[in-house]
């Protein structure tokens, strides 16, 4: 089956790029520390939501091809139909656009492209706050 990764919508690669920037999220904390499973937690959700989200897209957007950048445009710009509570609409859409680049690079199979965005996020800070033990 032939993957064109430009016939999904920007919501259902948002969906999938959600499970991806988690993943990567959860393996980051593991692997900089062994820590009991409820921190581990906590860490990981003080960083995937959509403020975390939305901070760490606006030191990435520099670093973004045009392709890449289109594809975030898409995300963030489509209309779920809801905002989750405690979160800005703002936040939400740019959170969105950041799932939606990670779930078009994990299908386009550029796991290489797909970690060095992820590292330049957590080097921007994301892991300033893991090891400390803290969520932002």
């Amino acid at each position: 089956m032939e993957n064109n990764t430009n016939m999904y919508s920007p919501l259902a690669l948002a969906f999938l790029g959600d499970a991806v920037y988690g993943l990567l999220v959860r393996e980051r904390l593991l692997l900089q520390a062994n820590r009991p499973a409820g921190q581990l937690h906590t860490l990981s959700t003080g960083l995937v939501n959509a403020a975390a989200q939305a901070r760490a897209v606006k030191n990435l957007l520099p670093e973004l091809t045009e392709t890449e950048l289109a594809v975030y445009k898409r995300g963030r710009n489509a209309h779920p139909g809801h905002t989750p509570k405690h979160q800005s609409e703002g936040d939400y859409h740019s959170a969105t656009g950041l799932e939606a680049l990670f779930g078009w690079l994990y299908l386009n199979k550029d796991e290489t492209r797909l970690r060095a965005l992820f590292d330049k996020i957590w080097q921007d800070g994301a892991e300033n706050g893991a090891q400390k033990g803290e969520t932002k």
